[in-house]
């Protein structure tokens, strides 16, 4: 299902202008490929597809991104690629799977607040977009973390191996922080690592209980709109700080169970 992308060398202007070995740059390694151990721990992973990447800190023009042929449980910090949005890699070993490629490059170049963008085919999240009508129900309180900040892009058209399909997700994306592709899977982007893997995370988890209620065949009961948008603003209000948290908790028992995420 993965394929490898085609690229071409790095030029030595960008590899001699790039200063990618900078104390927030290995920062940013270890934040990301924390979230590739947890994801693959939680059983979010797919096999060797998938993808998680992040704008470079202080790069606007590079992107870390997994290297093609890996799963999500075998990440590490050195093991993530840096590409420019042309395909070139510039640091790192191997190259980005081809779909990793041409979504999360058009997506980074077409909005610069998403400075990380996670897509998963994770099951739960994935099983509400296989489903005609609007995924998430407003019914759950995890699910008010996500109220007005959700988009459904309708229109799947196959594997994403060439510009074009990338830049219509990226216009599919609009104002969203979370796209539910139907037929395919979700994207999360956010302005770092630790908010997109906050969101990714607590989206798999409303999913997951929408889900279950829905087995049971009873009626879901909604939240009244106005409470949902009330409840929405008090979680926002420090989504920041929790998320920055939930990062740090997730990198303190990797470092106990996993440690090698970090080399």
């Amino acid at each position: 299902m993965a394929h490898a992308l085609d690229t071409a060398p790095a030029s030595p202007a960008l590899l001699r202008n790039s200063d990618l070995d900078r104390p927030e740059v290995r920062q940013a390694r270890i934040d990301l490929a924390a979230c590739f151990r947890m994801a693959a721990k939680l059983g979010l992973q797919e096999g060797i597809c998938n993808h998680f990447s992040l704008v470079v800190p202080g790069r606007d023009d590079l992107m870390l991104v997994n290297p093609y042929g890996y799963a999500f449980a075998e990440v590490t910090a050195s093991s993530l690629v840096i590409c420019d949005f042309e395909g070139r890699v510039v640091a790192g070993q191997g190259v980005p799977e081809a779909t990793a490629f041409y979504i999360h490059a058009r997506l980074h170049l077409k909005h610069p607040r998403a400075k990380a963008a996670f897509h998963t085919h994770m099951p739960n999240a994935t099983a509400l977009a296989m489903l005609e009508g609007p995924p998430l129900v407003w019914a759950g309180q995890t699910a008010l973390k996500f109220y007005g900040r959700t988009l459904v892009d309708e229109d799947y058209n196959g594997l994403a191996l060439d510009e074009r399909e990338g830049d219509r997700i990226a216009a599919a994306l609009g104002d969203a922080d979370i796209v539910f592709m139907k037929n395919h899977g979700v994207m999360v982007v956010g302005p770092s690592v630790a908010e997109a893997w906050d969101d990714l995370y607590y989206l798999e988890r409303a999913a997951e209980v929408q889900r279950l209620a829905m087995t049971t065949g009873r009626v879901l009961k909604p939240v009244p709109e106005a409470v949902a948008r009330a409840t929405y603003a008090q979680m926002r209000e420090g989504d920041r700080e929790s998320a920055r948290l939930h990062l740090e908790s997730i990198k303190r028992q990797l470092m106990k169970e996993q440690p090698d995420f970090a080399d």
